[in-house]
């Protein structure tokens, strides 16, 4: 069958016909920044007109929260103006195809775990460490999403009861300690300040003050992955994003975990799949979890 995927970012959206796994005709376009209700509306239609015909279904993965087919986010600032935009609604205008929305890390992770033997791994997490921190969880093989499509926001997750402030207001996240946007807010303070981008080029020529901010993100993400194995038996963890796949980072996580006890550690790795991670998850998931269940049953 030929999916067409919608993958809705903060700053794009990437669009293309995906079939048995192969990206094809991928385009991109901005995400709108003006008038953002109305302009996300005249986007979608653009897309939907574009691959008119040559799709049999429609799977979005997307930046938020994914609840009865209404994007929102534990922190709506994110969503540029687009909270509680009606996702699912805007796009059955321009088709009579079935549709199905997830998360974009929800989505990755299940791109992600097409990679695994479903057989020896059936508890697995993906983490992406970016500006955010993100992931998705699977259990005996499903991909869990939850009743309000809130499942894997393990980045929000409790990493320092005395940390900083996340942007979903909550003290001490993970994300606001592990995320490129938190290792910034300490870099930039600096009398020296950078990015984060110079603070690896730092932290890889042992620079100690760019090392511990990097280690303090690493030991976060090392623990949440010691919580998700004693607390879901996870037997498998993949890490992307930009902070996540940086040189040197992944060691650093398994470094720390080393340190636990062995009950804690499990198999990770880096992540496989690029920019086309959510596209070719949300095609998959839609496949597998709508379109080959009885009908009536309703996802995103």
């Amino acid at each position: 069958m030929r999916c067409l995927a919608l993958d809705i970012g903060g700053t794009k959206i990437a669009a293309a016909i995906v079939k048995n796994g192969e990206v094809e005709q991928r385009q991109q376009i901005h995400t709108p920044r003006e008038n953002v209700v109305e302009g996300m509306h005249q986007a979608l239609e653009q897309l939907l007109t574009h691959y008119a015909g040559q799709f049999d279904y429609v799977a979005v993965a997307s930046t938020g929260i994914i609840n009865d087919g209404v994007l929102t986010a534990l922190n709506p600032k994110n969503l540029g103006g687009l909270n509680q935009f009606p996702l699912k609604e805007s796009i059955a205008k321009h088709t009579d195809k079935p549709i199905g929305l997830l998360n974009d890390a929800q989505a990755a992770t299940y791109a992600e775990y097409q990679l695994q033997d479903s057989e020896k791994v059936s508890n697995f997490v993906f983490i992406t460490v970016s500006t955010g921190v993100g992931g998705g969880v699977i259990l005996n093989q499903q991909l869990q999403t939850g009743p309000k499509g809130i499942a894997g926001h393990i980045g929000h997750t409790l990493a320092d009861p005395n940390g900083p402030i996340c942007g979903c207001g909550r003290r001490g996240c993970v994300e606001a300690v592990a995320a490129g946007r938190a290792i910034e807010a300490v870099s930039s303070q600096w009398d020296d300040p950078c990015e984060p981008r110079e603070v690896f080029e730092r932290f890889r020529k042992n620079d100690e003050k760019a090392t511990a901010l990097i280690e303090r993100s690493a030991k976060a993400i090392a623990n949440l992955v010691a919580n998700l194995v004693i607390g879901l038996d996870v037997q498998k963890v993949v890490i992307g994003g930009s902070v996540g796949l940086a040189e040197g980072y992944l060691p650093l996580v398994k470094r720390f975990l080393q340190d636990m006890p062995a009950v804690y550690s499990c198999d990770i790795e880096s992540a496989k799949f690029g920019q086309d991670a959510g596209l070719i998850g949300a095609a998959y998931w839609v496949k597998d979890v709508l379109l080959d269940k009885p009908k009536g049953t309703i996802y995103g």
